[in-house]
């Protein structure tokens, strides 16, 4: 009789990937040699939507992501990101499970994030500043929360629905959450800043605090901006820039259009191997993703599958 694969829904796939485990999945899996990710493969579609392959491995399992990214959706009823994340054992090359995959690029992009601050936030203990109340601003609060213990958060987004509803959601987990009108007196306040919006054009400028830290997750293609270019100059000038990965260096649009240098900004690796302290001054973290955060995901969700 054929094996059955188990096939774990958007819920089940959230259950088995708690924010601080896989934050610490993400940090085991940096500090080991052997895992293997090769460049992913975009596939433009029409209407600027993008089929994202993305493989990866361990030596023991080997994973793919397939997922559809359609900014057509926005606004709709429909998801703009859509697909699966495959695990496969290596040794016998059989399927051992399927996860959902937009719960998987929301929950491990949020985990990055948490393990970024962890490491590196001057004062991770807020207030929190979300700019973007989509799935990743939604993700970022609940990693934040439980893995920062963060109580005051302030949303900011262009849909006053989607902002309400991310604090109601904030306040239902019991923190003192607030709208952002002012951007500018926002970023005085607060010393965790998560930018997670389309991209579609700059959302924050100004001058962040000395302990300031910024999440800018948005931007994951040179086209893509979130940031001023004055504000990744200031950073770069009063404290510290890390990236993800090495695929940064030509997918970072915050950076690349502010004409910095990626290839020397020091990556997230190297923070946990050589395990930096906590730099002086304000710190941005840019994340544009990297098919081995789904690898750690898959490998936790398995498991917690048994």
């Amino acid at each position: 009789m054929p094996h059955t694969v188990p096939l774990l829904s958007a819920g089940q796939t959230a259950a088995a990937l708690p924010y601080p485990a896989l934050a610490d999945e993400i940090a085991a899996l940096l500090a080991e040699p052997g895992v293997e990710v090769p460049p992913r493969m975009v596939m433009p579609l029409a209407g600027q939507g993008s089929l994202f392959v993305m493989p990866s491995t361990d030596g023991r399992l080997a994973v793919t992501k397939l997922i559809t990214f359609t900014p057509a959706n926005v606004g709709s009823a429909r998801p703009t990101i859509q697909g699966d994340v495959v695990v496969f054992e290596v040794a016998s090359g059989e399927r051992r499970l399927i996860i959902d995959g937009p719960t998987v690029t929301a929950r491990r992009t949020a985990a990055v994030s948490l393990l970024a601050a962890r490491r590196l936030a001057p004062k991770p203990d807020g207030p929190l500043l979300i700019i973007g109340a989509g799935v990743q601003g939604r993700a970022h609060l609940d990693a934040f929360v439980d893995g920062l213990g963060t109580g005051q958060v302030r949303i900011a987004s262009r849909s006053p629905a989607s902002a309400r509803a991310l604090i109601d959601h904030a306040r239902s987990r019991g923190l003192d959450a607030q709208p952002a009108f002012d951007l500018r007196r926002a970023l005085d306040e607060c010393p965790l800043v998560v930018t997670a919006t389309p991209a579609s054009g700059v959302v924050l400028d100004g001058t962040p605090r000395a302990d300031a830290f910024i999440a800018a997750v948005g931007a994951f293609t040179p086209q893509m901006v979130e940031l001023s270019p004055a504000l990744c100059h200031d950073i770069a000038a009063r404290g510290a820039i890390v990236v993800d990965t090495r695929d940064a260096d030509h997918e970072a649009g915050d950076l690349l259009q502010a004409g910095m240098d990626v290839k020397a900004i020091p990556e997230l690796a190297r923070v946990i191997r050589e395990d930096w302290p906590r730099p002086q001054g304000p710190v941005l973290f840019k994340s544009c993703g990297w098919a081995g955060w789904d690898l750690a995901a898959a490998r936790l969700a398995l498991h917690a599958a048994g």
